[in-house]
């Protein structure tokens, strides 16, 4: 007899799809395309000085089991790095160390939701937050925040809170937008859960990644500091995607809980590139929101020439330009200009919305000139065919 594995896995796995980001990037690899403007992985290698300190950690042989939560080194470092970057104080039993940002959001939401618990998600965004949430047994609750320039007005957030609430997830800068949260809508969201059993988890994966003034984000109501969940991320700020490395800020009651879910998950983290997520915290990162600043304005530059509409992006490294006025779906559009044109763009209905693409502009620049030289010609031509 041969299993029926249909019926025989978790449901909830039969419900979840592989992302559609990377399913859409293999897409564009099977039709052959020759640029891609698709994941957000930084084009640029880690800093030397980086590497080098996992060179030595090998060497010395760090290569035995570590502590649960990171190590103390490590957590104490994250803690001076929030000071010094945001002017928050932590201490380390309120840090784990997790493997990328990824676990960091899977600990938090598995540590906080309940069957049937809702979590309230700006859209668009990014889709692991969805699947992670139907996966905890939670109910996703989509925020349309397009028609307010992707700011959380009071009357968006007071239509979708109800007694079921338990979470909202930020992203600011947000993926795939690269648009920030403003002062307004920061002080929206904590009149909306002061006072109430809500958290806030804050993707801050790019809030190193900003190209005006740094502000500091939610983390800065103290007053409401329980109900704040921070996760960090090294693969965007010190182009580090491969490493795996994260952290979770957080209680030191919610970090004593969110260690159970990061334990039997995987243990620890790597104990030998601990020492490198040190180094890395004094990195200057400066040269790259540089690099991704000019990038930015040139690929703004060419949209506006386009007369495609756009949100002018903060932060982070995509642009998510409209595409309304063609009357297609985000992935027909996306899908026609790979195949005439071989240029690969991601459809805004990978990230729950529809009417705009994200282009990814941490690759190299001769790269985004052809690419947007191909995305001339194919607006052109749509608009001939009107």
């Amino acid at each position: 007899k041969v299993m029926d594995l249909k019926n025989n896995i978790n449901k909830r796995l039969l419900t979840m799809e592989q992302s559609a980001i990377r399913a859409f990037n293999g897409t564009a690899v099977k039709e052959g395309a020759k640029y891609f403007l698709t994941l957000g992985e930084p084009d640029f290698d880690t800093p030397n000085e980086i590497k080098e300190e996992c060179y030595v950690a090998l060497k010395k042989g760090m290569t035995k089991y570590g502590h649960t939560l990171g190590s103390i080194d490590f957590r104490n470092k994250i803690c001076e790095f929030e000071k010094k970057l945001n002017g928050i104080d932590y201490t380390a039993d309120e840090v784990v160390v997790t493997n990328g940002a990824t676990e960091a959001i899977t600990s938090a939401i598995f540590t906080i939701v309940n069957e049937g618990d809702e979590v309230i998600v700006p859209i668009p965004a990014f889709t692991l937050y969805e699947s992670v949430i139907k996966f905890a047994g939670g109910k996703f609750v989509p925020l349309d925040f397009t028609k307010d320039d992707f700011q959380l007005t009071k009357e968006a957030l007071d239509s979708v809170i109800t007694e079921k609430t338990k979470a909202i997830i930020i992203n600011s800068p947000n993926n795939p937008t690269g648009c920030m949260l403003n002062e307004q809508s920061l002080e929206n969201l904590y009149n909306a859960v002061k006072g109430k059993d809500i958290f806030v988890i804050c993707d801050d994966v790019y809030n190193q990644l900003v190209y005006g003034k740094k502000d500091v984000g939610f983390v800065k109501y103290r007053d409401i500091k329980d109900q704040i969940i921070v996760c960090q991320s090294f693969s965007k700020p010190y182009a580090m995607p491969g490493w795996r490395l994260g952290y979770l800020l957080a209680s030191p009651e919610f970090c004593e809980n969110a260690s159970k879910v990061h334990q039997y998950m995987v243990t620890a983290v790597n104990t030998f590139i601990q020492p490198a997520g040190i180094v890395a915290l004094s990195c200057d990162v400066t040269p790259f929101i540089n690099s991704y600043k000019e990038r930015r304005d040139y690929v703004l530059d060419r949209l506006n020439k386009m007369n495609l509409s756009v949100v002018k992006p903060e932060g982070a490294f995509y642009v998510f330009p409209s595409i309304t006025e063609f009357n297609m779906t985000s992935y027909d559009f996306c899908y026609k200009f790979l195949v005439e044109k071989k240029v690969a763009l991601i459809p805004g209905s990978c990230f729950g919305t529809e009417g705009n693409v994200r282009i990814s502009y941490c690759v190299d620049r001769k790269v985004i000139e052809k690419a947007m030289d191909l995305l001339e010609e194919f607006v052109n031509e749509l608009r001939t065919q009107k």
